[in-house]
């Protein structure tokens, strides 16, 4: 995806016509995800702009990324043991015995084989439902749910609608599941979690169970998929240094979830509640601000040129690619996890792994706002 330059805050369209601001610079793009005065609950306003005219979860204001305050403080508080860096750091040796189990079901395949799904779809899957306590029987009815949770309004309206209905049953089900018999899992310590902080409507407990499960494979299956075609179709100079060690593999897993986007969605969208000053421009009250993070991680003023082509190259400062403040992703840690234990291993047991057709051949995943490839063949 081609990105222009950054540059001070600027008008810019919906895609309904209606009028926004487009902040890109990276301080501009911070200062915008960190300041209260721009909220995502006042997205849903009764005087707000639609920003979609098809249902999907993404824009669901019971879902923890559409609140603010003390509501999104409660939620956030309920989830955010469950992922700091040293919980997801007790989950490595079992991602990684199911990162080399795929493997070793991959090296008894025939080449070529479908990396998409052989490899990056099942292990994100196969990781979050570990952690949610559920089984392999529910994985397609997951992704049925996750390409529904956010399409790119190409849907039919009344069939998201019904897809998301039965989705929401599924996480009231879980809920109810697990209440009644707590285990050693997520959505059990979510719940115990929630009842001693009390105050969480049953509605958005649901949607931050549903929004697990979809936040916790689709971005993982969608930052390797496109990882792999980067990496074989225009870097496969890299790709036997990714095999050295997973340190060197953790440095090129944040280069590659900086620099390519998830999708195309160009902005995360916020509401100004004020005047606000941002990058010396005046912010009216009540308008749409679109924060670029793509723009921004490709500010020259913060991420020189000189390494933006070396995946082996520290970032120089936080990435945006989850987002920054009060709504920075929980699942960032284990998200760089699963990419850099997949890289690692991968390139240590596939040496000579190959495209094994040109990259404009590679078919890609549409109807959804994320995307990858559907099909990706590759060969050793």
């Amino acid at each position: 995806m081609a990105f222009d330059a950054p540059g001070p805050p600027g008008p810019v369209s919906l895609p309904d016509g209606s009028p926004a601001w487009l902040v890109s610079r990276y301080p501009d793009v911070r200062q915008v995800l960190g300041d209260s005065r721009f909220g995502r609950a006042q997205l849903y306003a009764a005087d707000a702009p639609p920003l979609s005219e098809v249902p999907d979860l993404v824009n669901n204001p019971d879902l923890m990324f559409n609140q603010d305050g003390p509501s999104h403080l409660r939620l956030r508080r309920t989830m955010r043991r469950a992922f700091t860096p040293r919980a997801v750091a007790r989950w490595r040796p079992w991602i990684a015995a199911i990162v080399d189990a795929l493997l070793d079901e991959l090296a008894h395949r025939e080449a070529p084989v479908d990396i998409v799904a052989e490899f990056t779809l099942p292990l994100p899957l196969a990781v979050i439902s570990r952690l949610m306590g559920l089984d392999s029987s529910a994985h397609k009815r997951l992704r049925h749910w996750s390409e529904h949770a956010f399409s790119d309004g190409s849907h039919n309206a009344g069939e998201v609608g019904a897809a998301l209905a039965e989705f929401m049953a599924f996480g009231t089900d879980l809920l109810r599941a697990r209440r009644r018999e707590p285990g050693d899992d997520l959505v059990s310590s979510l719940v115990a979690a929630a009842d001693a902080e009390g105050g969480i409507p049953g509605a958005q407990l649901v949607s931050l169970v549903c929004g697990l499960v979809v936040g916790g494979h689709d971005s993982t299956m969608t930052m390797l998929g496109n990882s792999l075609l980067y990496l074989l179709g225009e870097r496969p100079a890299d790709w036997p240094r990714l095999a050295s060690d997973e340190e060197a593999a953790g440095t090129a897993a944040d280069r590659l979830i900086h620099l390519i986007p998830l999708g195309d969605d160009r902005g995360s969208a916020r509401r100004a509640s004020e005047d606000v000053e941002v990058g010396g421009v005046l912010i009216p009250a009540g308008a749409v601000v679109l924060a670029d993070c793509g723009m921004a991680n490709r500010d020259p003023a913060v991420f020189p040129a000189r390494t933006a082509d070396d995946l082996f190259a520290p970032l120089e400062a936080p990435t945006l690619s989850f987002g920054a403040g009060p709504h920075y992703c929980l699942g960032a840690w284990l998200a760089r996890l699963e990419i850099q234990l997949s890289l690692c291993r991968m390139a240590a047991r596939f040496p000579g792994l190959r495209l094994a057709e040109p990259p404009e051949a590679v078919h890609w995943r549409l109807g959804t706002t994320s995307r990858s490839p559907a099909r990706l063949l590759v060969a050793w």
